[in-house]
């Protein structure tokens, strides 16, 4: 199984609206190294939902309930989609700054490449965040 992270701001595409959509594809990828990341992903693969910009916090945990396709948003044959299912909410959001402040987080993505909207986790990663968020 792998693990990644996707960024929405919530005045766009809020954790709770994509509870009350119970399905949705993740468009509007334009970055090269986030759309590999979309290519990478599995079908049953999980994935943290971040909000940025207000909150700057993972607020729940979604899955990869369909691979990758064309962007429907889009005519260019670059960018692609892929679905996800919500799966659990955080008992509390974990904020950017805990996950700066926390030594096993400092090297993942979300610290070093601030503006990247999708990117991978490993394991470890993945599993230190949810533990956060559910303490």
């Amino acid at each position: 199984m792998n693990y990644f992270l996707v960024k929405s701001e919530p005045a766009k595409y809020s954790w709770q609206k994509f509870n009350e959509d119970k399905r949705t594809f993740w468009d509007g990828v334009r970055n090269y190294q986030a759309r590999n990341s979309l290519k990478d992903m599995k079908k049953g693969d999980l994935v943290l939902f971040y909000h940025s910009n207000e909150d700057k916090a993972v607020v729940g945990i979604a899955k990869v309930v369909k691979e990758f396709y064309q962007d429907p948003t889009t005519e260019d044959p670059n960018w692609v989609v892929v679905d996800l299912e919500p799966v659990e909410s955080f008992k509390k959001p974990v904020t950017l700054a805990e996950i700066k402040a926390d030594k096993q987080l400092e090297n993942i993505s979300l610290v070093k490449q601030g503006r990247l909207s999708v990117m991978p986790l490993k394991a470890a990663e993945f599993d230190r965040i949810i533990a956060m968020g559910n303490d």
